[in-house]
């Protein structure tokens, strides 16, 4: 067996952009409708071009150990071999937002 934890890329929609980040740890959490993921593997840039993207998550997940992503903000979770580079690109115009609220009481 191997001793090293898997990698997983996750994918999720946030204030309009979509987020792809690479961590160790998903589960479903304690926090019901929401997915947690932690420890967060930053690529380690070798040359001399940064993305200014991916270091923007890494700004924005400085401090951050886990975190609760909503159930319906989730695009896809893939377990991969290798790291890549975490990103955050714009939606399109096209892609609409899964409806949030996923309970409406009755009004009376």
């Amino acid at each position: 067996m191997s001793s090293k934890k898997p990698l997983f890329r996750v994918q999720f929609v946030s204030n309009g952009e979509r987020y792809e980040v690479y961590v160790r740890e998903v589960s479903q959490g304690n926090l019901f409708g929401f997915v947690e993921i932690g420890d967060f593997v930053w690529d380690t840039h070798t040359s001399l071009v940064l993305d200014p993207s991916h270091e923007k998550l890494k700004d924005e997940f400085s401090d951050v150990v886990n975190t609760f992503v909503p159930m319906h903000n989730i695009l896809r979770i893939d377990e991969v071999k290798k790291e890549g580079s975490a990103k955050i690109t714009a939606l399109s115009d096209k892609v609409m937002a899964f409806p949030s609220a996923l309970y409406t009481p009755k009004k009376t």
